[in-house]
C-alpha cells in the first residue's frame, strides 16, 4: 500500500467528522439567520425553510440552478429577478447560504406582513400576484407553457393548477421536517 493511500485512510475519518462538524455549526448559523429573517418579514420560519428545502431540491444550495429557466439558488431567483436585485444567477451561485440569505430577504421584503401562511409565502416566489389570493386561486392552467413546466403541481390533474395545490407539496415537506425525528 503506498504512503498516501495509508494517510488516506487514516486521516480521512477525521476530516469527515471534521466537516460535518462544521457543516453542522454552519447549518445551526444559517438556521438562526432565518429565524431572525422569518421575524422581519412576519413569516414562520419553518415555512421559510420548507420553501428553501423546496426550490432546492433539500440541498440548501446557493448554486443549485433550474436547467430549463436558469433559475438559481435558495428561492430559484430567476435571471430577470436576479437583475432587479442589481445582482446576476452567476453571481448568486458563488454566494454562501448566509450570503445569498440578504437577496432573499431584498426579494421577499415587498410583501412582508402579508404572507401570514405557507402559500402566501410560496406565491411571493411561484406567482407574486396571487400572495393574497384564495387557496382556490388558479395559477396556471393547460395547455400553456407555465402549466407544462409546472405540471407536477397539478395534484388533481385537472388541468389546472390552484394556489392551494402549488402550496401542499411544500406543506407535506414542512410537516416531515417537523417530525421529532427530523429536528436537531
Amino acid at each position: 500500500m503506498s504512503s498516501n493511500a495509508v494517510l488516506s485512510t487514516v486521516l480521512a475519518p477525521k476530516f469527515i467528522v471534521v466537516y460535518v462538524f462544521v457543516a453542522a455549526a454552519l447549518f445551526v448559523h444559517f438556521r438562526g439567520r432565518v429565524r431572525q429573517m422569518a421575524e422581519r418579514l412576519g413569516v414562520d420560519p419553518s415555512d421559510l425553510m420548507a420553501l428553501m428545502a423546496f426550490e432546492t431540491g433539500r440541498s440548501f444550495s446557493p448554486a443549485i440552478r433550474n436547467r430549463l429557466s436558469g433559475a438559481t439558488g435558495l428561492i430559484q431567483f430567476l435571471p430577470t429577478t436576479a437583475a432587479a436585485l442589481g445582482t446576476s444567477v452567476e453571481e448568486l451561485a458563488t454566494l454562501s447560504p448566509l450570503e445569498q440569505l440578504e437577496f432573499v430577504e431584498r426579494y421577499l421584503a415587498p410583501h412582508a406582513g402579508r404572507m401570514p401562511d405557507l402559500a402566501s409565502l410560496y406565491m411571493a416566489v411561484l406567482c407574486p400576484n396571487a400572495v393574497a389570493a384564495p387557496l382556490s386561486y388558479v395559477l396556471f392552467a393547460a395547455p400553456s407553457e407555465t402549466y407544462a413546466r409546472n405540471r407536477g403541481l397539478d395534484t388533481d390533474d385537472d388541468g389546472h393548477i390552484t394556489k392551494g395545490e402549488a402550496a401542499a407539496r411544500i406543506a407535506d415537506m414542512r410537516d416531515e421536517g417537523m417530525r421529532p425525528e427530523n429536528i436537531g
